[in-house]
């Protein structure tokens, strides 16, 4: 297993696109960090280079006393390419996430379903997005409304990427 710094969260950290929302606030929801542990997969995001030939890609949240434990994982030109880290509430709907000390970055949720079947996550700078679920797959109408919720939040959707969730194994 080759390791590699790779997808979701890591972006976060390193988020200094410039956005004209850059200063206006990034509304969150009210999130139950119970519910949000497990598995989620990437169906969209930003394509950074952290993620370049990414397919296959999901994080795992597990819960711990104060933090919760972040496993990145998506298959990378064929191989495993992984890595973990922590997420630390700050907030509602609001972790600062580490892969590296002494750098956090913000992960905001920004909208996520009733019974937790998908989350929309950002950056402030509006310099990062991602679309999850806990399926492979999303329902494109459903999919559709989030572009525009995200584009409603100040987010320019015209670069998001769905990420390959085909041949996973």
């Amino acid at each position: 297993m080759k390791n590699i710094v790779v997808p979701f969260l890591l972006l976060l950290l390193f988020s200094c696109n410039e956005s004209s929302n850059e200063n206006d606030p990034l509304e969150t929801v009210s999130v139950d960090l119970e519910k949000y542990t497990g598995r989620w997969y990437e169906i969209a995001s930003f394509p950074n280079t952290f993620q370049e030939g990414c397919s296959c890609t999901y994080a795992e949240y597990t819960k711990k006393e104060d933090y919760i434990q972040v496993y990145n994982h998506c298959l990378q030109d064929g191989e495993v390419s992984d890595i973990s880290g922590k997420a630390f509430p700050a907030g509602e709907g609001k972790l600062k996430v580490q892969f590296f000390w002494p750098f956090k970055g913000d992960y905001y949720v920004i909208d996520i379903g009733q019974n937790y079947e998908y989350a929309m996550v950002g950056a402030p700078s509006r310099g990062s997005l991602w679309i999850l679920s806990r399926t492979r797959d999303m329902d494109d109408e459903l999919y559709d409304r989030l572009l525009k919720l995200a584009e409603s939040k100040g987010f320019d959707t015209s670069d998001l990427q769905k990420t390959p969730q085909e041949d996973c194994g």
